[in-house]
């Protein structure tokens, strides 16, 4: 009877742990459901760190966040999804892979990159990854120069075990090794600066900036990175974080969606100083304290490993569709780091669609309106209000319903002082314009910036101006001489002068009252 009470009390205590412990991983039910089978290792992390409170709030926090994390394969392929073989390195510079590229699309239509395979961390990564990363992460943590650390930046900038979308490798052993002996170089061992810019002098002595993996499917991981010795931004300041993180300085990765005045796109890192100040660089190319952006910037985000609560992914309606970079849940606004900013509330002057909630504001990039902000809609005053943005940029507010930009105004110049300039095109009132040259794209270092361009002799120019689309004015041949001659051009409007047979790189422009020319 004795052995049977204490069987019994022991199947109470059993059952009460259990239940306990199913109970405290209520919260990562999400994460176990996108894993399925590979649950039971992640569970194994969490069992691991059950008597460390503070790595089991480490291995919480990368288990609870992990939900969408993960590595896309690509493939190439025509408009019937035939693959297409192209390797961009094949190619010995920018201009002669892009030369290639179109020479196969002239050929078979235009290719482009698709998603192949999703390769989710929750369902394939290891309890042995997730450990071996933890450990490493923590003992990163008592260098010198970061024992000043919060446990909250540890968190976002040490221990996540990855950058972005690459595929998943170890590389804070590979990187301890290298650095190994940093610390005997350093004169002040408290200082995170220094030791960031000794490592980012190491990177750039072997890794540099390539053009021609713009047009790379993915982000790289560190073993191809390895090999090819070769980036883009994206994947330079992958490598700085994986460098820096593993030997215990805090790295983010900022970015721009869209450049507000001239093509593509752009990341680069940042780091603290031992006061706590953000100090920017460029990861393999830039040192802190020597990288500057020169570029307007409409926004500025920074890539987080946790989900954020108050991304529009997490708070919209589950059945509003957004555009494509804002499906993230895994970034924060930063741009009051960056630059002097405002809070802008433009009118809508269409009627608002039924189920949408958000609306965007748009800049010109590479001949298209591109989404790089989002508001609520206040369907009372028929406004939307965006906070924290850029001044001095033009901008086009628009709604996003399937999967296109309905714009809901003209679009507007934001001055220095908040205000905002519509151009409306006055259709009744013409003017004639003489124009003398146009804009080129032009790759600077690791992104793009504008230049002026002359005109190609005997090449078709076109002028449009804008009115919910772009409206053709007229076309006009260089001939290498003389200035481009347009008539009828309506007053007051925004315009685009671009190559017919172009990039679609030139960039927009208006005229003041006194005809000169300003470009955005």
């Amino acid at each position: 009877m004795k052995s049977k009470i204490l069987v019994f009390i022991a199947g109470i205590i059993i059952w009460t742990s259990c239940g306990k412990r199913e109970k405290n991983f209520k919260e990562f039910e999400k994460v176990f459901n996108e894993a399925g089978a590979n649950k039971n290792e992640l569970i194994k992390v969490l069992d691991h760190y059950k008597t460390d409170s503070l790595k089991y709030e480490a291995a919480s926090f990368l288990i609870k966040n992990m939900l969408g994390h993960s590595y896309s394969k690509a493939k190439l392929v025509d408009t019937a999804k035939h693959r297409v073989n192209f390797n961009v390195l094949d190619y010995p510079d920018y201009k002669q892979m892009i030369k290639a590229w179109d020479s196969i699309e002239k050929q078979i239509g235009k290719i482009d990159f698709v998603r192949d395979t999703i390769i989710y961390d929750s369902q394939v990564i290891t309890s042995d990854y997730l450990i071996n990363n933890i450990e490493m992460a923590f003992k990163a943590w008592e260098k010198p120069w970061a024992k000043n650390l919060s446990f909250e930046k540890f968190l976002n900038y040490i221990l996540p075990y990855r950058g972005s979308n690459e595929p998943l490798e170890d590389w804070r052993s590979y990187f301890i090794e290298q650095y190994s002996g940093l610390q005997d170089s350093m004169k002040d061992i408290t200082d995170p600066i220094e030791a960031a810019v000794l490592i980012n002098k190491n990177l750039k002595s072997w890794f540099k900036f390539d053009s021609r993996l713009y047009r790379h499917p993915t982000d790289q991981g560190l073993q191809e990175m390895l090999k090819t010795k070769l980036g883009r931004c994206e994947d330079m300041t992958n490598l700085a974080a994986y460098a820096m993180r593993a030997n215990g300085i805090p790295v983010m990765t900022d970015y721009v969606t869209h450049w507000p005045t001239t093509g593509n796109n752009h990341a680069w890192n940042a780091t603290y100083d031992k006061n706590g100040k953000v100090v920017i660089f460029m990861g393999a190319l830039n040192n802190p304290g020597e990288y500057k952006l020169e570029n307007k910037k409409a926004k500025v985000y920074r890539k987080t490993f946790a989900i954020q609560d108050s991304s529009l992914s997490v708070i919209k309606p589950q059945y509003e569709k957004i555009p494509a970079w804002l499906r993230s849940k895994h970034y924060i606004d930063v741009t009051p780091e960056y630059i002097e900013t405002l809070d802008i509330a433009p009118e809508i002057n269409i009627d608002i669609p039924d189920s949408i909630h958000f609306g965007y504001l748009t800049v010109f990039n590479s001949g298209k309106w591109e989404p790089t902000a989002w508001g609520k809609i206040d369907r009372e005053n028929k406004k939307v209000l965006f906070k924290n943005l850029g001044k001095e940029i033009v901008y086009n507010g628009a709604f996003y319903k399937n999967d296109s930009l309905i714009f809901f105004n003209q679009p507007f110049l934001v001055d220095d002082q908040g205000k905002l300039h519509y151009f409306v095109p006055d259709t009744i009132h013409k003017t004639a314009v003489d124009l003398y040259s146009t804009t080129r794209r032009a790759i600077v270092k690791t992104t793009d910036e504008i230049r002026q361009a002359h005109f190609k002799p005997d090449s078709d120019y076109e002028l449009y101006y804008w009115d919910n689309g772009w409206i053709l004015i007229d076309t006009k041949k260089a001939d290498g001489k003389n200035p481009l001659h347009f008539e009828a051009v309506p007053e007051k409007a925004l315009y685009w002068l671009k190559e017919k047979e172009g990039k679609e790189e030139e960039r927009i422009f208006n005229l003041d009252k006194d005809n000169q020319l300003h470009w955005w």
